[in-house]
């Protein structure tokens, strides 16, 4: 992990969450936060330590994951630019329950996890924010939860794809999803083995729903896929 300073955004400018803060505290907080610089597959904090800070994403991908039984990754978030995680934990005084990697060389604003529970307990409207934050990570996680236990691989699978084109978007074609993503990570993002993610990705693409090209993945039946994802 290397540290730099570069020329970006305040972090205030990243998101409507940061910007409700004050004046005085965004001077206050500007002086206090630091830039880290993240190369691709770079462990950013891991299950189990002690949450002592938080970040916000300034450009790049992150992967939101819990490692499971025989060291097998879950993937439970997918992150973009501007987004900020590992609050939660901070906020209970806690340890990380999950972990956090780039997908991709990343740029994150870090927070310190004191100077985060200052702003909090001083500005209201900030507090608010962050519960909001909050809110809407616990209904994404009950509807994950319910599309990984309860649909087949398939619908499992088709879901994540309409995941990632959400979250990511398309490339300059309109059809490329803008995250190139090895067969063991949309594995992991399907509760599924790689063999199966490898499969189950083969056979949409012989029903033209998909083309491959090594880890970019075309969408061309957007709609089939999300006829899959709903009958499961």
């Amino acid at each position: 992990m290397k540290k730099k300073i570069v020329e970006h955004k305040k972090l205030w400018e990243l998101s409507p969450v940061w910007d409700v803060l004050t004046e005085q505290e965004k001077q206050w907080l500007d002086g206090r936060v630091e830039v880290v610089h993240f190369p691709k597959n770079a462990l950013i904090h891991s299950e189990g330590d002690r949450a002592d800070r938080m970040w916000v994403l300034i450009t790049g991908k992150v992967r939101i994951y819990k490692e499971g039984v025989g060291q097998r990754a879950q993937i439970i978030r997918l992150l973009k630019a501007h987004d900020f995680f590992g609050f939660r934990a901070v906020i209970a005084g806690d340890t990380y329950t999950s972990c956090a990697s780039a997908f991709e060389p990343c740029e994150v604003y870090q927070v310190n996890g004191e100077d985060f529970m200052t702003l909090l307990r001083q500005n209201n409207t900030f507090c608010y924010k962050v519960v909001q934050a909050l809110a809407t990570d616990l209904a994404v996680s009950e509807i994950q939860t319910i599309n990984l236990t309860q649909k087949h691989i398939r619908g499992r699978l088709a879901e994540s794809l309409i995941t990632m084109r959400k979250k990511y978007g398309y490339d300059e074609d309109g059809c490329t999803l803008a995250l190139y993503i090895s067969r063991e990570d949309l594995a992991n993002m399907s509760n599924m083995t790689t063999s199966n993610a490898i499969r189950t990705l083969s056979q949409f693409a012989q029903e033209g729903l998909v083309s491959i090209d090594g880890r970019k993945i075309k969408v061309l039946n957007e709609d089939e896929l999300k006829h899959i994802s709903r009958l499961g």
